[in-house]
């Protein structure tokens, strides 16, 4: 057995992290082109479908009533599977999928490919977080999906002024923008799913890209990471998707998602709404701005939480930010004011994520935290229908956007309550959740 001494070991991490990092990276930027392209095309197709803006707030979150009923599923099958075989077909049944939606006609028949876009894209986050535990240690791991999960701010930074851009010059064959959207944005998740095949490799003992000694020593590190953690419970699936600590972190991550999803889908309406002189490239130019800076931030505060080795205040702090951001910009009358104030809700939605799917790894084996981390994800990603819906339904209602902001605010206060009291150390009785007292 290799020593800690025989191996540089920041080469090594780093040497993993280039390998495996960039490329699901890339593929997560074409997973939420995908899904939240809608939100650009809605600037087109609400009128060309006669969608109201009730019926876009459904649009928009039956994606997840797929997503919810199959993630679990989905993740058994990657297990059984393994990483390599089943990424890639989530990845080429979603490519179909998203392609096809180009050709819809009306609300019903984009309500069905919605919901199966969902369907086929079940289990990919939740997939990767298991995958990327598989590889980095506990130390390493809230950098590392920050590393990932920023794929979603930048791929709304890459995919608003994109779709914009497409939908306002691409016209070829007589058919609008947003449908050569759709088409052009859900061809690469087809390309990703074959090189799946040739690049992901299921886990470090596959690896042939390593070194002998540098496969033994990972393998050793990663034993040894488990080893660490001695509270770590091993479930079976049913026994984890009923832990209590697991049913408390998803609905944590479903008010979360209410905020963070509610926002993003109705963005670019929010801001074709501060003057009827905007294009739709200029809209997509002016929504880059909260994105990317909402990456610089939560890349910086996932290495504070690993530096730090902190998750829960790591986790909780920006969601205050977020729920008080969102009321000012709820409030707000002025267009700067506004993107102001959504750059920094956005900010600290986004600083929230790394930070707590490291929290799952501290009281649950690998095996156990694929289906627990699942459950989470889609439980939570309710969210992701809640929160568009409620937005679109109180719009519909009052023809204005901000008591649907303020409705996500104080949902955001409740999960900020719950995250910052909770104690996931292993006290009392097996799976039971700790109510940590303030400045614990």
């Amino acid at each position: 057995m290799q020593t800690s001494t025989a191996i540089d070991e920041r080469a090594l991490v780093r040497k993993i992290s280039w390998r495996i990092i960039p490329f699901v990276f890339i593929l997560y930027i074409i997973s939420y082109l995908d899904r939240a392209n809608i939100g650009y095309a809605a600037l087109q197709m609400n009128k060309e479908l006669a969608l109201s803006s009730e019926a876009f707030g459904f649009v928009s979150g039956i994606f997840f009533i797929g997503y919810f009923l199959f993630e679990v599923p989905s993740n058994v099958m990657l297990n059984k599977f393994g990483a390599r075989v089943w990424i890639a077909r989530i990845l080429l049944t979603w490519g179909v999928v998203a392609v096809i939606s180009a050709f819809v006609q009306n609300a019903t028949q984009l309500y069905v490919l919605r919901f199966l876009l969902g369907v086929a894209e079940a289990g990919f986050f939740p997939g990767i977080i298991v995958y990327l535990t598989y590889w980095f240690r506990a130390k390493e791991l809230a950098t590392t999906v920050a590393l990932f999960t920023a794929a979603i701010p930048v791929s709304y930074i890459i995919g608003a002024p994109l779709s914009t851009w497409i939908m306002d010059n691409v016209h070829w064959l007589g058919w609008s923008g947003w449908r050569w959207m759709l088409v052009l944005e859900g061809a690469p998740a087809l390309i990703g799913g074959v090189m799946c095949f040739a690049w992901l490799t299921d886990k470090p003992s596959d690896a042939k890209w390593l070194k002998p000694e540098e496969r033994e020593w990972l393998l050793d590190q990663l034993a040894g990471d488990a080893k660490a953690r001695p509270g770590a419970k091993h479930f079976g699936s049913l026994k984890a998707m009923t832990n209590p600590k697991v049913l408390y972190l998803s609905f944590i991550y479903f008010v979360y998602q209410c905020g963070s999803l509610g926002v993003g889908y109705w963005m670019p309406q929010i801001i074709k709404g501060f003057s009827k002189t905007l294009s739709h490239t200029q809209v997509g130019l002016i929504a880059m701005v909260p994105y990317l800076f909402a990456t610089i931030v939560m890349v910086l505060w996932s290495r504070r939480s690993d530096r730090r080795n902190e998750r829960r205040l790591h986790s909780a702090i920006p969601l205050a930010l977020a729920a008080a951001a969102l009321l000012g910009a709820g409030l707000a009358t002025n267009p700067y004011v506004s993107i102001t104030m959504i750059s920094l809700s956005l900010a600290g939605l986004y600083a929230f994520k790394s930070p707590f799917w490291a929290l799952p790894t501290l009281f649950l084996t690998r095996s156990t935290a694929a289906v627990s981390i699942a459950v989470i994800n889609s439980v939570g990603n309710l969210g992701g229908f809640v929160g568009p819906f409620a937005i679109g339904y109180i719009k519909g209602s009052d023809g204005s956007a901000t008591h649907g902001l303020l409705f996500l605010s104080g949902l955001l206060v409740a999960s900020f309550l719950m995250t910052l009291f909770i104690r996931l150390a292993e006290h009392g009785p097996e799976g039971s959740i700790a109510v940590a007292k303030p400045g614990h």
